[in-house]
């Protein structure tokens, strides 16, 4: 399978890297100081796209392939995985979800104004008692007239604090449904916003759902049942994306620690000549490259259209990129050794930021479980 990138992606990889490192670089130690997401990164984002990259041409986005997609997360997680997680919530698990799954009329109404940023997007599925059991969902769905009614509480969501819809997945009449669910429709409120170890510059909080009535004509699909189906085809992609954002921090983790090994002397020479330290880079690095082939391997099935190669490399890719970032980043903040541990120096930030990585989008243990029954 070729990897060579396009010219639209290489393209696309240095406007993206242009973009981070000119205007998410200055603030990102003040968002992760402040736990917040500054307002002028959505707005910078709109004109060139990225808000609209899980969106079809047709409906204003700038989906052409979801290698490109991942591309673009790789390089905003080597500058800020967490200003990406808020492009990639409202990018991926609405707007793409929408795209992928809705009724005509629902593309209509919603993808255009995602994908312009004009309205932003999250997705509730993980609740306070259903994480890995994804499926043993209390939020429940009750048909009145010409509405649903849902009651329950989803938390961990992305975006929720900031975000104009919703998806959310719920115990419907016809099995598991997934609904499209405005922020001022009655009964849905955001509930406390969460303080995390990484990630800091994504907004997370909870969803409540009480009472909350939904038009028929928001049912994701306008079929009851669907929701299974729909849940698990968004977190094959989910999980690609979500190992491109791994790999970029690892990729962030890489470089600084190669640049300080060069520059930190000990012993009258550079740490760099030292074995030991060169074990350490070269094994960073080779992981790096086993975890970036793997992923641009399945992103490329998924492209193709070969969706069950896809699922099988998307947990494969979850399982080994995602736990690489971890072992990446605990190594470079090693080769800083104590500053490594101060917040003067960005590599105690990616460890912290890596940390989620093999629990969010499916933990690693269930990858594995995914890819045992495969086998």
């Amino acid at each position: 399978m070729d990897f060579k990138l396009t010219d639209e992606q290489r393209m696309l990889k240095e406007t993206v890297r242009r973009f981070a490192e000119k205007e998410i670089a200055p603030l990102v130690e003040e968002m992760d100081h402040e736990e917040k997401f500054v307002e002028e990164l959505w707005e910078k984002a709109k004109p060139l796209g990225f808000l609209g990259m899980g969106v079809p041409p047709e409906y204003d986005g700038m989906l052409t392939d979801y290698l490109s997609f991942g591309l673009m997360g790789e390089e905003l997680g080597k500058v800020d995985a967490g200003v990406a997680t808020v492009y990639g919530a409202h990018g991926l698990l609405c707007a793409n979800n929408i795209a992928r799954n809705a009724t005509e009329f629902q593309k209509d109404k919603y993808l255009s104004v995602l994908a312009r940023g004009e309205q932003r997007g999250c997705m509730g599925l993980t609740e306070p008692g259903a994480g890995s059991d994804a499926i043993s969902l209390k939020t429940t769905a009750r048909k009145e007239g010409t509405q649903y009614v849902l009651n329950g509480t989803k938390t961990f969501i992305s975006n929720a604090p900031i975000a104009d819809i919703a998806l959310i997945y719920a115990q419907g009449p016809g099995g598991l449904c997934t609904f499209i669910v405005e922020k001022d429709f009655p009964g849905y409120s955001v509930g406390k916003k969460l303080s995390k170890l990484g990630l800091r510059s994504s907004p997370t909080g909870e969803i409540v759902l009480e009472e909350c009535r939904v038009p028929e004509e928001n049912l994701l699909g306008g079929v009851e049942g669907k929701g299974l189906k729909q849940m698990f085809s968004g977190l094959d992609v989910e999980r690609f994306m979500w190992s491109c954002l791994a790999i970029g921090i690892a990729q962030a983790a890489f470089d600084a620690a190669l640049r300080y090994s060069k520059e930190r002397a000990q012993f009258g020479q550079p740490i760099y000549s030292f074995q030991m330290i060169q074990d350490k880079l070269v094994t960073m690095l080779v992981e790096l490259e086993a975890a970036r082939l793997l992923t641009y391997k399945g992103l490329t099935c998924w492209d193709e259209g070969d969706l069950r190669e896809a699922r099988m490399l998307a947990a494969q890719a979850k399982l080994y990129a995602c736990e690489m970032a971890v072992r990446v980043t605990g190594e470079a903040v090693h080769i800083f050794g104590g500053y490594g541990y101060m917040k003067e120096y960005p590599v105690e930030r990616y460890m912290r930021d890596a940390k989620v990585f093999p629990i969010g989008a499916g933990t690693t243990e269930v990858q594995k479980l995914i890819i045992a029954s495969y086998l």
